[in-house]
């Protein structure tokens, strides 16, 4: 697989995200479902976004490795936050867990998510070697 990270000169850059997530060849795709910051037990971490992002994130390595991906296959991510949060609690949190892999994202404010208490969900595309 032959991912391209790409960053045209016309647009800001950034160190957390990619503009684009070029993915060259035939390869298995996997498709992460909508991730909660929710413990083995199914329970809402405490804390505020900052830790529900952080779980959710773990959540969604969880499912990579389960497939035998890690981080470095995603090449896009949409991350829905509860309206009112501080979308930067949710990036240093992003930062802390997964770590310097830029990948294309879209991050969407929501009046309200799925599960009552949620204040993140985070989906996620990988391309498999």
């Amino acid at each position: 697989m032959d991912i391209t990270h790409l960053n045209p000169d016309a647009l800001h850059k950034n160190p957390a995200f990619s503009q684009g997530v070029l993915a060259r060849g035939v390869r298995d795709t996997l498709y992460v479902g909508g991730q909660n910051g929710t413990d083995a037990s199914g329970a809402i971490v405490e804390g505020g976004l900052g830790p529900q992002t952080e779980q959710a994130l773990r959540n969604v390595l969880a499912v990579l490795a389960e497939a035998g991906a890690d981080q470095s296959n995603v090449v896009r991510m949409a991350v829905y936050v509860a309206a009112g949060e501080s979308v930067d609690e949710g990036f240093g949190a992003s930062m802390r867990v997964w770590g310097p892999h830029p990948t294309a994202i879209t991050v969407l404010f929501v009046a309200a998510l799925g599960r009552p208490g949620a204040l993140v969900e985070i989906e996620a595309v990988a391309v498999l070697d």
